[in-house]
């Protein structure tokens, strides 16, 4: 008889001691949340992988046989190691086991297993420190089972040094012994169009595939459920605000002023989005728009616009940045571009947690009265000690710096204010549809006129480590000419991040050094300070952990020509505007993204002096890791790249952490290669909710998005 369904809660279906190792392990707290960690792969028992594809420094876990065991001594501390070589008929792996010799007894030459662990290098060869295993009972009384199931699939489950796959795959069999009917998400015809199984076909056969033809079509089904729960969700939050009323705010005289003191006509795709936001803040519910653009592609106008449009009904505007840095160049260029008679008017106001408390306080009282009708700041903003007289419109640049609570705690702060969200990342069609699929999307594609644009050059070190002297040289040319250049790093300091171990034993715990940062802010700017060609070049660093006025300081000296070479974090990432920087060197640019890569480099070529980007790395040609940085050079299209990095990264990378809610619970759905299941997807979620707005006679459906997309979740969505 079932004991469980997908809401019962762990504890009472494995017992309270494993369902706490699961949560702390995993996050999961229900049958559910356990039936969804679905396996990476399957092995065979007669399978034996290959040794020499293991990837050092990654976990993995392999089926392989025992070659032979040794016991030693060790030379410089107390206690034994047993060494153990498995392979998989062509490699050989060590597994190495400190004061741990009583496990020869059962790793005999012969036995087959399974070995999971992180893949270290000792002296050249690979190895597993202190694996875990399970080995396969080969004993002659179960030689007709194992025969029996020598074909059998062997479920891989992602798995933690705390819980192994096989531990997985044993708690897995014990709840789906006890699982009852699971309530089927998907419509008849869905299921039917498309060939799928019900629910729970597909849970037992993705856990427990008789043959490896089973899996596939459980996959395709999941795949499916996840599509179709997502898109119905998102379409839920869509009804949602436009069930809202919103003050409506009509543009008047002070955009008329501002656009006719405009120096330069607004481009075609700035005019059409404009249009789209204009019309989207005089509507009955708030506007809820992404405006997804090219670094300088002219989204701080479209924002700047919008919040004269709201101000000319009193109304307030925050803005919200991801860093101090990008917050105070924006106060800058908003009240640049204001000019001198509307600056005043609207008191663009700078509030963030570092200010001095004095100028906090008076930051806090000119939100609060009203005064201030533009307020930019950091997660200052957020702080309940922040609040507004009327705040009309939130508007939140760089969205993927900030998780969606922060964004709904911006907006609570008003009466359904309007929602305007900016991104320099573009981001591909399927995306758009999965992450932001409750918000109105807008794109700039067209590049303001007068830009130099940017040539960008891989200096691949690892073939020619001598180029590693012409960065250096090339940057000083470009300040000999009156120029100004940006030095990145992924560090502050490298030093601080190496540890030194000098024993002769191999290290016990990933068997092996990794590669580490070798060039952090400070090594930089203290090799600079001693090369020759930079005797008389003014250089200076920047990263987040200096104290704010401090990083101002510097990026108001870099601004006004006072410094030549900015050393920096990746603090310069978005929104820093130093027209005469014409040259950026990425220093180990293999260990950046390719959005971010593509962001950083954005930098430079803003004005009318071409712009130049050299990625230096030492990554060999033809690794993932070189891939990045060749792509990224290969083209200055964003779009494009975008794709790119979905490709190479996957999405759950270039998506983020702080993209929570319900598209944290995607685990089969690839975004770039299941476009075309997004797409039916959200045409047969419209057509449901079209036909049963409260999923009334679709109770599988109503089941699953409060499983997936609970009140948390919800929540969350809410807050886009």
């Amino acid at each position: 008889m079932a004991s469980f369904t997908l809401d019962s809660s762990l504890g009472g279906a494995v017992g309270g001691k494993t369902a706490a190792a699961l949560e702390r392990a995993f996050g999961m707290t229900t049958v559910g949340d356990l039936m969804a960690h679905y396996p990476r792969r399957y092995a065979r028992r007669g399978e034996l992988t290959q040794i020499s594809s293991l990837p050092v420094g990654e976990p993995v876990t392999i089926v392989a046989e025992v070659r032979r065991a040794s016991e030693r001594r060790m030379k410089n501390r107390n206690g034994s190691l047993l060494e153990v070589v498995i392979s998989d008929g062509n490699g050989e792996l060590s597994l190495t086991f400190f004061n741990q010799a009583w496990r020869v007894k059962d790793l005999k030459p012969g036995r087959r297993g399974i070995f999971a662990g992180k893949v270290g290098e000792y002296r050249g060869a690979k190895q597993l420190a202190h694996p875990d295993y399970e080995l396969f009972d080969d004993e002659e009384q179960a030689r007709l089972q194992a025969e029996a199931n020598v074909n059998l699939p062997i479920p891989i489950y992602p798995a933690t040094s705390t819980i192994a796959s096989w531990q997985l795959q044993k708690i897995v069999d014990l709840v789906l012994d006890g699982l009852g009917d699971v309530p089927d998400p998907l419509t008849d015809e869905l299921r039917a169009r498309h060939g799928l199984l019900d629910a729970r076909t597909a849970i037992e056969r993705i856990h427990r595939p008789k043959a490896l033809e089973e899996i596939e079509p459980a996959r395709a089904t999941l795949r499916m459920q996840e599509a179709f729960v997502l898109q119905v969700a998102l379409l839920q939050q869509r009804q949602f605000v436009r069930a809202l009323s919103a003050t409506r705010r009509a543009p008047g005289a002070l955009l008329e002023r501002f656009d006719a003191a405009l120096p330069f006509p607004r481009t075609p795709d700035q005019v059409s989005v404009g249009d789209d936001v204009a019309r989207d803040l005089q509507g009955d519910w708030p506007m809820n728009r992404l405006v997804q653009g090219e670094v300088g592609s002219g989204k701080t106008l479209v924002a700047l616009r919008a919040m004269l449009q709201v101000a000319e009904s009193g109304g307030q505007s925050a803005l919200i940045a991801p860093t101090e840095v990008l917050a105070g160049q924006h106060v800058r260029s908003i009240a640049r571009m204001l000019g001198p008679q509307l600056a005043p008017e609207l008191m663009p106001t700078l509030l963030t947690g570092q200010l001095p408390a004095a100028e906090r306080r008076k930051a806090a009282l000119r939100a609060a009265s009203g005064q201030a009708r533009i307020v930019v700041g950091t997660h200052a903003l957020l702080s309940e000690s922040t609040t507004f007289a009327d705040l009309g419109l939130v508007v939140v640049d760089e969205q993927h710096r900030f998780g969606v609570e922060q964004r709904e705690s911006l907006r609570a702060k008003g009466s359904s204010p309007h929602a305007l969200v900016l991104t320099a990342t573009p981001i591909p069609r399927t995306v758009a549809m999965t992450v932001f699929g409750d918000l109105d999307v807008s794109t700039i594609r067209t590049m303001p006129a007068g830009r130099a644009g940017i040539e960008t050059f891989v200096a691949p070190l690892a073939e020619h480590p001598g180029w590693f002297g012409r960065v250096w040289e090339r940057i000083a040319e470009e300040v000999g000419q009156g120029r100004q250049g940006f030095v990145v790093c992924a560090a502050i300091d490298a030093e601080a991040l190496t540890k030194d171990d000098t024993a002769d034993e191999p290290p016990g715990d990933v068997g092996g050094e990794t590669a580490r940062t070798r060039w952090g802010v400070v090594q930089v700017a203290d090799l600079l300070s001693r090369h020759s060609s930079f005797s008389d070049i003014r250089v200076e660093m920047l990263h987040g952990k200096m104290p704010s006025d401090e990083k101002d300081a510097v990026m108001q000296a870099f601004a006004r020509g006072d410094i030549d070479v900015l050393v920096a974090t990746t603090v310069v990432e978005v929104g820093v505007d130093v027209p005469n920087a014409s040259t950026m060197a990425i220093l180990e640019a293999d260990r950046f993204g390719v959005s971010q890569l593509h962001q950083l480099r954005g930098r430079v070529g803003r004005g009318g002096i071409p712009g130049l980007c050299l990625l230096v790395t030492e990554a060999p040609r033809g690794t993932p890791a070189r891939d990045r940085v060749e792509a990224v050079a290969s083209t200055l299209d964003g779009f494009a790249l975008a794709e790119v990095d979905l490709e190479l990264r996957g999405e759950g990378d270039v998506l983020g952490d702080a993209q929570s809610g319900a598209r944290s619970s995607l685990r089969l759905l690839r975004v770039v290669k299941d476009a075309d299941i997004i797409a039916e997807a959200r045409i047969a979620a419209e057509q449901v909710l079209a036909d049963d707005p409260a999923l009334q006679r679709h109770p599988g459906l109503s089941a699953a998005l409060e499983r997936n997309v609970g009140m948390a979740e919800r929540a969350a969505l809410a807050k886009n």
